[in-house]
């Protein structure tokens, strides 16, 4: 063997490094070891998605099927996890359940249902006052959609837009509302009734319901027995011929931007119910006006107050009326808060008018009974139609 003149092992050290292919100079550089995908994805879903499932969605869905908001959710599952442990993870969502149960029955633990509970603080009639006086008639629509999947519209009119109006009535009385804002509710009521013009008044069949907090609680708010919610849908062809006109119904408004607003309601309800009506605003009674008033084809004039302040312009207003449309029937309609049945006759009395209405509803209910077209066939045909739906 040929001498190298060096030592073994350097001889060796030197052939190895001879033997070794030159790499470039990025290779050269230290690699950090490969890392499979399926370890990569694991660790990226336990960082990324247990968060968001756990913290956000779980509590969603939990709070929708119990009643409880997801703040309530996550909240009570800390609470109960640090008081009891695992024992406290499990009961969490049922005890916060019961303390919810509690507040929305017991009157002084009310703040239960505010702080865990999914429903609205305020009451539908405040919220939808709150509303008009925002200028927001579309998400009040929104949410009077979502009731019309239980209940009928004129439930809605009588139990939540009604009551909601005489929130502001009251409002109104003690001064805190200026003509501006008066004004700006009138406008989003009718913007309001606007959206809903499109929907009938009947009964919806039992198999849809809604799933929104606030429209279930306005649904709740709702007698299962209301008065009004079987009221006949006419067709034009049916009326008499004296109720053949463009504009049978004419609604005009007592004496503020409020009675028009519920004016306008009680117009478009009684359109839905096929009984075309026309709206007029409270200057129309005046003496410089009521003579220029269109009366041509109106059978039934509904005169509508939110308030009893003013009997003797009730009287005149009846008496202006009556001169200008001797042949068709009055109907007074007092919608004020807490007034009872003797009050209102007193007030029909004092004012000489032919009907009174304390809601919505019954306003449509005597409106349809002057027809002379008999208002009880139709829960017969609801009935059909819902059994008909079933099938």
């Amino acid at each position: 063997m040929r001498s190298c003149g060096a030592s073994w092992p350097q001889c060796c050290a030197s052939s190895l490094t001879s033997a070794r292919p030159s790499l470039p100079h990025s290779h050269s550089r230290l690699q950090l070891p490969w890392i499979p995908a399926g370890p990569c994805w694991t660790i990226a879903l336990f960082l990324v998605v247990e968060p968001i499932v756990g913290h956000v969605i779980e509590p969603m869905v939990y709070g929708h099927s119990t009643g409880l908001s997801p703040v309530a959710v996550v909240a009570s599952a800390t609470f109960w996890t640090a008081l009891w442990g695992p024992i406290g993870l499990v009961l969490a969502t049922p005890l916060t359940v019961c303390l919810v149960v509690l507040g929305r029955h017991v009157e002084r633990l009310e703040f239960l249902d505010v702080m865990f509970g999914d429903r609205p603080a305020l009451t539908p009639p405040e919220i939808f006052y709150q509303r008009m006086l925002a200028s927001d008639p579309t998400e009040a629509a929104e949410k009077a959609e979502e009731f019309l999947k239980e209940r009928s519209l004129s439930s809605y009119y009588d139990e939540v837009a009604l009551k909601g109006l005489q929130l502001a009535q009251v409002d109104a009385e003690r001064g805190a509302l200026d003509d501006e804002r008066l004004t700006k509710i009138r406008d989003a009521v009718d913007e309001f009734t606007n959206n809903l013009s499109d929907q009938d008044d009947r009964l919806p069949p039992k198999l849809r319901s809604t799933t929104d907090a606030e429209a279930t609680s306005a649904v709740e708010s709702v007698a299962e027995d209301a008065p009004y919610e079987d009221l006949p849908v006419l067709s034009k062809g049916e009326l008499p011929s004296e109720w053949q006109s463009e504009y049978p119904v004419l609604c005009v408004a007592g004496r503020s931007f409020l009675d028009e607003a519920a004016a306008i309601m009680l117009g478009r309800l009684s359109t839905a119910h096929g009984l075309a009506a026309r709206v007029e605003g409270a200057e129309a009674l005046s003496t410089a006006n009521i003579f220029r008033l269109e009366t041509a084809g109106v059978a039934v004039v509904c005169l509508v107050y939110m308030d009893a302040s003013g009997p003797a312009h009730m009287r005149y207003s009846v008496r202006r009326l009556r001169r200008k449309l001797p042949k068709a029937t009055i109907i007074l309609g007092c919608w004020m808060k807490d007034m009872d049945p003797a009050g209102l006759e007193l007030l029909r009395d004092g004012a000489k008018a032919d009907l009174v209405a304390a809601s919505l509803g019954e306003a449509i209910k005597l409106c349809i009974e002057a027809t002379g077209i008999d208002s009880h066939r139709q829960p017969a045909k609801q009935d059909e139609r819902s059994a008909t739906t079933a099938v």
